[in-house]
């Protein structure tokens, strides 16, 4: 009897074993399974500081609708890759009264990360470096201080159907939508993302 129980111990310990390895693989192929599909990206100009610092990493998460506040990885437009922004419609952009209100035909393969101020169809003109949306302006904690020329477009454009309209924090040194225009949904990439560990959940970072 006693050699019964001093054996049926270390057999409830072997098992034991097996079981505790099978309730971690499940658990892991579960958060797999949760996890959502963030790539990465390394920042590599001042445009979005103070927020985002030049080397810092960011992740971005495909497929959420972005929204007005968010900042977005995307396609630039072919006219932002020039040393000399261009704009899409004559008579907007740097040296004009307006933003740039279209963007050119093509896109580039060029990636890069601003702010959403404005979506689908709305009203924008930028004051000392502040978005002004439907007349009104919108409060940006975020951006630094902004002031000349590039700084300054009183003419509201208004936002394309599908496209949004992207500035850097860093209103003073960004190539951004004033001087090259509106982004079309299609180009966006993703919204930048902060995660919990294992990516098993990521809320948009703003």
């Amino acid at each position: 009897m006693a050699y019964g129980l001093a054996y049926g111990r270390p057999v409830r310990r072997r098992l034991a074993l097996p079981l505790s390895l099978l309730a971690g693989l499940a658990l892991v192929v579960a958060l797999l399974i949760l996890h959502d599909p963030v790539v990465y990206y390394r920042v590599d100009s001042g445009s979005m500081r103070p927020t985002l610092p030049i080397g810092s990493r960011v992740a971005v998460e495909p497929g959420l609708a972005p929204r007005v506040g968010e900042m977005i990885a995307f396609h630039a437009p072919a006219g932002a890759v020039p040393n000399t922004p261009v704009c899409g419609a004559s008579e907007e952009g740097a040296g004009f009264t307006q933003p740039c209100g279209l963007a050119t035909p093509a896109s580039s393969r060029v990636v890069f990360i601003k702010r959403i101020v404005a979506g689908p169809g709305a009203s924008v003109l930028i004051r000392a470096g502040q978005a002004v949306v439907n007349g009104v302006t919108q409060p940006e904690p975020f951006a630094a201080g902004c002031d000349g020329t590039d700084c300054n477009f009183p003419t509201p454009i208004r936002v394309p159907r599908g496209d949004y309209y992207v500035l850097g924090d860093n209103r003073a040194a960004s190539d951004d939508s004033r001087f090259w225009g509106p982004i079309p949904a299609a180009s966006i990439i993703g919204v930048l993302v902060t995660c919990r560990p294992l990516q098993t959940a990521c809320q948009p970072r703003h």
